[in-house]
């Protein structure tokens, strides 16, 4: 029994001596296939992100490396200018009194061509007006409903849960007033348009007059920051065609600037809950992900900390 105990503890000192030497022995041959798959791999790198590098060439995916079009820059539009919206930051909300003031300018101006489909009296409350307001709004507004007890539609004040009204009855009516050109629902314009916010206003401001040697037809109006340049709506803000209630002087940049947040407001009313909810996820879970990397640490550091040692058995004196 003793002499199996001592064979086994010099076959356990001397084993790892010899695998040493062998692998010291083969150093050479294997080095040989790891640099040949550093090499494959390495090639395979630069084909995926040269591939990578010529789709985004041609579909345009980073504006830095180039686009691949075949319209021209007219085609396309003047490129808008960045603003520094109220809202753009990720820990910033919407000016709500610039709201109030953008939906006085939709309802003034803009609601006489363009629907707001999305939106109903109710989604105002607490944004841009109080309850008793957005209904006093309602009410002034006759809805047809129906049919009542003897079969006939009748015209009813409107309520909160009603949506905003539609300048026109159908699609055909409001090419018929416009000259076949269809207005746009302004829901979702904000979202829909390359550019955003920065697209919308620019194109609110930029009526200039033809360059020379552009022709624009009858009934068409020029505007570079529109693709094409000819659009069929005509200037509609000018200098004090509106008069806020809260007598912020109405410039045309301050007008174009309250209804593009108000239209941007509509795209998304959620907006500012979003980013709350967003920022209390952020933390919760920070402070989660903290404390589990300490549990972690806590739970595992005295088993990642152990040393094994070999203590071979002790010789035994035969006396």
């Amino acid at each position: 029994m003793m002499i199996s105990r001592l064979a086994g503890a010099r076959m356990a000192r001397v084993i790892p001596r010899r695998l040493a030497s062998t692998t010291a022995a083969q150093g050479t041959s294997v080095a040989q296939p790891a640099t040949l798959s550093n090499a494959v791999l390495a090639a395979t790198t630069l084909a995926t992100v040269g591939s990578m590098a010529w789709y985004t060439h041609l579909y345009g995916a980073f504006p830095f490396l180039g686009e691949v079009s075949a319209n021209s820059p007219a085609e396309d539009g003047l490129h808008p200018a960045a603003y520094p919206w109220s809202h753009k930051g990720p820990f910033d909300s919407f000016d709500h009194a610039s709201i109030r003031r953008g939906f006085q300018v939709y309802r003034e101006v803009c609601a006489a061509c363009h629907s707001l489909d999305r939106i109903a009296w109710r989604n105002l409350v607490g944004s841009s007006h109080t309850a008793d307001q957005a209904r006093g709004l309602a009410e002034e507004i006759e809805y047809e409903d129906g049919p009542n007890d003897i079969g006939e539609n009748f015209k009813r004040p409107g309520k909160l849960s009603d949506y905003l009204p539609a300048p026109y009855p159908n699609e055909e009516a409001a090419r018929a007033a416009n000259g076949g050109a269809l207005p746009p629902d302004l829901s979702l314009i904000i979202k829909s348009r390359h550019g955003g916010a920065d697209y919308v206003y620019s194109l609110l401001t930029g009526y200039v007059d033809a360059p020379a040697g552009v022709e624009i037809r009858e009934g068409l109006n020029y505007n570079p920051y529109f693709p094409g340049g000819a659009i069929a709506m005509a200037r509609t803000l000018f200098d004090g065609v509106v008069e806020y209630d809260d007598g912020t002087p109405a410039t045309t940049s301050q007008m174009a600037k309250d209804v593009v947040t108000f239209l941007s407001w509509a795209a998304e009313p959620e907006h500012d809950e979003r980013k709350k909810m967003g920022l209390k996820a952020v933390i919760i879970l920070s402070a989660l992900f903290g404390l589990s990397v300490y549990m972690k640490r806590f739970k595992w550091s005295p088993i990642k900390n152990r040393k094994l040692v070999y203590q071979p058995p002790r010789r035994q004196s035969s006396g």
